[in-house]
């Protein structure tokens, strides 16, 4: 097995997208980086223990890779492969 994967497709196997040409815009939009690297191609590879930080649905996503899935599994599977490293989400009406 590489020590390496493209990033749309840990994008896309992690199922953080929904299909694989979504993973590959928001990978070349430019937003997106990989340990503090600005990144803009979808071929850019993806290591264990990579922090990966970029704009998704309206929030900051934040994480970091624990492992590189060979294909993609289930939700509950897929989960396994990074640790969620974003930031609370503010919730209108709850306060601290």
């Amino acid at each position: 097995m590489s020590d390496h994967l493209r990033l749309d497709k840990f994008l896309w196997f992690v199922r953080l997208a929904k299909t694989r040409t979504f993973a590959q815009e928001v990978a070349e939009a430019g937003h997106m980086r990989i340990s503090g690297r600005v990144v803009d191609r979808a071929h850019a590879p993806v290591r264990v223990g990579d922090v990966l930080s970029f704009p998704l649905h309206g929030r900051v996503r934040v994480i970091r890779v624990e492992a590189l899935p060979a294909r993609r599994g289930p939700a509950a599977e897929a989960r396994l492969f990074y640790h969620d490293l974003s930031p609370p989400v503010d919730v209108p009406g709850m306060s601290t």
